[in-house]
């Protein structure tokens, strides 16, 4: 019999006797009937945790759980015959015995969990895929260009130690007490908040009692109460016109309550800031039965009654939550009780840090534990009113070793982004590839991956094929605010005119005092971030900025204009320009780029092209254009007049772009053209065939792309051609064998071909076609033939939820 057979038999027994004494000593002393009931309760919860045991991958410490049970059964024998006069002595006791008893059953459902991790994750990703396809299923017969938000409230992550019981007092707080309409869940950032209110969402009487009526807003620190209530619409199924006023905003907000009255509502506010006590009230203006608000913030807004303040974890369900992140899935970790407790001390109980602390420390040798410990043990500058969190989230910044630099230079730019979006992947190929050389865009995506396992971001990949063939359009990057706010504290650490980073966020028009005041002569800065609101309508004061390589503007009006400044910026190398707004917006200013000799990069983002098209004079040094979700019109000739060396050309989410112009053919440099997801493109220029040195092809989901030019035949030196869920494609050129250089071919999800023509024989270099079942079919006559060439059959994309690929899940 082996060891963890005898574990898991000694346990087992020792359970049934302390749950037999327990039993016993309640029917025969009433001295201690309300802390025996509490054990008895206990128990009962550990009780089918026990009888699971033989499912645990790893049967570590059952002997030693056995032990401790052995010896609680004494106790509660003695406290069975104790007298009065020892009461006291034996309430301590049997305190203890509970809080042992509950901390075994917090670390058998941490193994349990580990145990159903991956099940679980395969479950939510099939149950996720199969809500995307219901409700955009009816997205496409209603409005076959127009996606729509989930109304899936977020699941909580998979561990949520310590928050059973904040949840059941939650549930009492909210729903019990008729009185209660609103209720502010507060702490400091990393607490959990946002989770416990995920798990209060989730939780079944919670779902029972509000149906399909439970709306889960993101608020943050500038709330923009029109993207609010469009979204609240969207989810409901219906789309409203763009708000010409805050007022018409309140108006639908009253609409949509007073609709929603007739049947149990509630909202969950997450993450509302100080100041957003006016946006509070607009929501708390109507009272009726069952309306309930539940809001996390840092801060208590004690004016909408008795908040309720999430504790920190105490120091059983601290040390349960870092064993489990600390631990390998093998648990071949080290892991130390009394560093442990050392490193439990020092996050103060916060469980982000815990989290973060762990696996930062997961797999490392017992002298890199010391050593963090050590170097915590010489004590921290004071930062802010969230010092020891801040100083845990260092310590994982701090974890990256000197091999690891360029990965905490990515981290700290991160920073340069509006909190609560998204970042996609391709602003930061763009960014780094500059800032750092990463010409590879491969290197930018596995920095992200690296950042993601080190949990200082999560890369999110949106497309169902995950193909190494340079598509980086679906790769988005997210962080946790506490995260963000690192990256901002550790560059700001160095004065404003020295810092490498500048990063700049404008509420309305309080321009910093530093700035209107022309403090300093110049920047050093090689990035300049300037983040505005929707309320921004100030003009920029003069700025020197000599040294900055990388431009990011984030903005959310109709309409904006580059700052004069630009103009001076001759190092400029790359300008990322981002309307978080509604709709498209009109840019001026945009002959200031025509001096700047070393700008090769620029991304576009709901961005009126004919705007910027009338004023654009030539950037010769140009050598990538990506235009996202942008209004293109009639001004995409002279955009393309004005770039004649451009090397790159993607185009994603353009809605409007119907055909290319002919002067296409003139960017005879290009290497790279890339059209997405632009659903009323119908026709491609004759002229294409001109671009004789294009190596990447991509026309992916193009739906209304009819037929493709034979002129294509003369792109001889193409190596990747994709035309993946072009739909509507019937045939292939008839002379497609004359592209000899192509080498991987995409054609899944092109339902619309029927055959291949013969000359695909002639495709010497082809050594991989992707596809789906039905275009397998069209290859199976030529594979005898073609002997080096690699089908890859992958299944039909399932989700298509567009909103979901989005940044900020707006829709175009």
């Amino acid at each position: 019999m082996s060891v963890a057979s005898v574990g898991m038999g000694a346990l087992r027994t020792a359970f049934q006797v302390l749950f037999d004494a327990v039993k016993s000593a309640q029917e025969e002393t009433t001295m201690f009937k309300h802390l025996l009931g509490d054990i008895k309760s206990t128990l009962d919860s550990l009780q089918p945790l026990i009888k699971d045991i033989e499912n645990y991958n790893s049967k570590e410490g059952l002997e030693y759980f056995a032990i401790q049970m052995e010896e609680a059964a004494n106790l509660v024998q003695k406290c069975s015959k104790v007298g009065v006069w020892r009461k006291y002595k034996y309430t301590n006791k049997l305190h203890q015995l509970d809080k042992s008893l509950r901390r075994v059953f917090d670390l058998l459902k941490v193994q349990g969990i580990k145990n159903a991790r991956e099940t679980l994750v395969s479950l939510r990703n099939i149950e996720t895929a199969l809500s995307g396809i219901e409700e955009n299923l009816v997205m496409t017969s209603n409005h076959p260009e127009k996606a729509k938000c989930s109304s899936a409230v977020p699941e909580p992550p998979c561990i949520t130690i310590g928050l059973d019981l904040p949840l059941k007092e939650l549930k009492m707080k909210l729903l019990k007490d008729k009185k209660v309409s609103m209720l502010v869940l507060t702490a400091a950032g990393g607490c959990w908040k946002t989770t416990l209110a995920k798990m209060f969402c989730q939780d079944q009487e919670v779902k029972d009692t509000f149906k399909n009526n439970i709306f889960f807003v993101n608020v943050s620190k500038n709330p923009n109460l029109d993207l609010i209530v469009h979204e609240l619409y969207q989810r409901k199924g219906s789309e409203l016109p763009a708000f010409q006023n805050e007022f018409m905003a309140v108006k639908w907000l009253q609409i949509f309550l007073k609709e929603s009255r007739h049947n149990p509502l509630l909202f969950v506010l997450d993450d509302v800031w100080s100041g957003s006590e006016s946006l509070l009230d607009k929501f708390d203006q109507f009272k009726f039965s069952n309306y309930k608000i539940l809001v996390t913030s840092r801060f208590a807004f004690p004016r909408f009654g008795s908040p309720y303040h999430l504790a920190l974890l105490n120091d059983g369900d601290a040390m349960a939550l870092f064993h489990y992140s600390a631990s390998s899935e093998d648990k071949s970790s080290y892991t130390s009780e009394d560093l442990s407790r050392k490193i439990i001390k020092r996050c103060k109980g916060c469980p982000l840090a815990i989290a973060l602390v762990g696996r930062a420390l997961r797999g490392q040798p017992i002298e890199i534990w010391q050593k963090r410990v050590l170097e915590w043990c010489k004590g921290s500058s004071i930062l802010d009113s969230d010092k020891d969190l801040l100083a845990c989230l260092q310590s994982s910044l701090d974890a990256l070793d000197k091999e690891k630099t360029i990965i905490k230079e990515c981290f700290l730019d991160l920073g340069s982004f509006p909190e609560d979006q998204r970042i996609a992947a391709a602003i930061l190929i763009d960014m780094w590839a500059e800032l750092y050389g990463l010409d590879e865009e491969i290197l930018t995506i596995a920095n992200l991956h690296e950042l993601t396992t080190r949990s200082l971001a999560n890369l999110v990949v949106t497309r169902h094929e995950r193909e190494a063939d340079g598509y980086y359009t679906e790769h988005f990057v997210t962080q946790h605010d506490m995260l963000r706010e690192l990256a901002i504290h550790r560059v700001s650490q160095d004065p404003i005119d020295q810092r490498e980073r500048l990063v700049i966020n404008i509420c309305g028009d309080n321009l910093p005092k530093w700035l209107t005041e022309q403090k300093y002569q110049a920047f050093k800065a090689r990035l300049l971030s300037i983040s505005t609101d929707g309320a921004f309508s100030a003009k920029w004061p003069n700025m020197q900025v000599p040294e900055a390589e990388v431009l990011v503007l984030n903005f959310q009006t109709n309409n904006y204009a580059l700052p004069d400044f630009v103009e001076k910026m001759d190092k400029l190398k790359v300008l990322i320009i981002t309307n978080y707004g509604l709709s498209t917006a009109e840019v001026d200013n945009f002959e200031l780029l025509g001096s700047l000799s070393n700008l090769k990069r620029i991304r576009l983002e709901r961005i009126s092209i004919p705007s910027i098209s009338k004023f654009l004079k030539q950037v010769k040094s140009l050598q990538k254009m990506s235009l996202f979700m942008c209004d293109i019109n009639q001004g995409f000739v002279h955009i393309l007049d004005a770039l004649p060396n451009l090397v790159e050309l993607n185009i994603d989410y353009c809605h409007d772009l119907v055909e290319l112009p002919a002067n296409l053919g003139d960017l005879i440099h290009l290497t790279k053209l890339s059209i997405t997801n632009c659903h009323k493109l119908s026709t491609l220029p004759e002229d294409i065939g001109r671009l004789v040195n294009l190596e990447v092809l991509r026309l992916r989901s193009c739906a209304d792309l009819l037929e493709l030019p034979r002129s294509i035949r003369n792109l001889n030196n193409v190596k990747l051609f994709d035309i993946s869920n072009c739909f509507r494609v019937k045939e292939l050129p008839e002379d497609i064998g004359a592209m000899r250089s192509l080498e991987k071919i995409n054609v899944s999800q092109c339902s619309g071909l029927k055959e291949l023509p013969a000359s695909v024989l002639d495709l010497e270099l082809l050594n991989e076609v992707i596809c789906d079942e039905e275009t397998e079919t069209l290859w199976e006559p030529f594979l005898p033939y073609l002997t080096d060439v690699h089908i890859k059959v992958i299944k039909e994309d399932m989700n298509l939820n567009w909103l979901n690929k989005l940044p900020g899940g707006h829709g175009p």
